[in-house]
């Protein structure tokens, strides 16, 4: 067998790097993006500065459940939580080019964190004799909210702003979202911004990475799953349609695209390390 002549480093390690960069816009893309935190609005969970993972694909093959913490564009009458100025000079631009390739930049204006509240049916209202958001009539003890970080629960219900914690009870259209910050204080959220649709979800966050203080995984709050054993959704039960699309096929695709990318670097044919996989 002749062997295969290798390569020097000086022609390899641009090669590798160029492949590397390739692999993390693809994983970026369709897999598992980086995300920084821009504003309060989810604290104490959240903090300004922190660096969460969200997962691309989870939705393509199920849909959100209440209580997970979602990244989404938010519709038209959604208003940026954060404007900060930006340097329009080449090297800046450049590096926000770059850092959204590999998903390192800060999210676009319109893209926001928040929890899922309500799904498809769902009516959500506050408040009840204790001061909780109700979802379905049953009044939810969120204990991801830190003292003081709670709307005022004197302030008069405003349909245009955020600042009480009443608001009239909401039934939640199909194919939308009802989502909300932990934040209550200073959150702009769907309570006075309106439901999101659910094929504007771009991932749910489900690790903190950065800093390394604060790594930890971003599960479903224990009221959450209990709630949903016992009051599934009107979508569950077939009521009301969650989606309005189909699934995408990227799940599937950006695997074996991957795959095949991989098996031309090593210079072994696809099926070939398919085949020594399954032995």
């Amino acid at each position: 067998m002749t062997r295969r002549k290798e390569m020097p480093l000086w022609q390899e390690l641009p090669l590798l790097l160029v492949v590397a960069f390739c692999l993390a816009v693809l994983i970026r893309t369709f897999l598992v993006q980086a995300f920084y935190i821009p504003s309060g609005s989810m604290e104490k969970t959240l903090l300004v500065k922190d660096r969460v993972l969200v997962n691309k694909v989870i939705y393509d093959m199920r849909d959100p459940v209440r209580g997970e913490i979602v990244v989404f564009r938010g519709t038209d009458n959604w208003a940026p939580e954060v404007s900060e100025p930006v340097s329009n000079s080449f090297a800046a631009k450049l590096g926000r080019t770059i850092g959204d390739l590999v998903g390192v930049s800060r999210p676009g204006e319109r893209d926001f964190i928040k929890r899922v509240i309500g799904l498809p049916g769902d009516k959500i209202a506050c408040c009840d004799a204790q001061g909780r958001i109700t979802v379905n009539g049953v009044g939810i003890d969120e204990a991801y909210i830190a003292d003081g970080y709670n709307s005022d629960i004197n302030q008069p219900p405003n349909p245009t702003q955020c600042t009480s914690r009443k608001f009239a009870e909401v039934t939640i259209p199909a194919g939308e979202m009802f989502v909300m910050g932990d934040h209550r204080a200073v959150s702009q959220d769907a309570r006075c911004q309106g439901p999101v649709p659910i094929k504007n979800i771009i991932g749910r966050a489900f690790v903190i990475v950065w800093p390394s203080s604060r790594f930890t995984s971003l599960s479903v709050p224990d009221i959450w799953k209990t709630y949903a054993v016992d009051h599934p959704t009107a979508a569950a039960e077939g009521q009301v349609p969650v989606r309005r699309e189909t699934p995408a096929t990227d799940a599937l695709i950006v695997p074996f695209l991957l795959s095949a990318g991989l098996s031309a670097r090593s210079g072994l044919p696809f099926a070939t390390r398919r085949r020594r996989l399954r032995s």
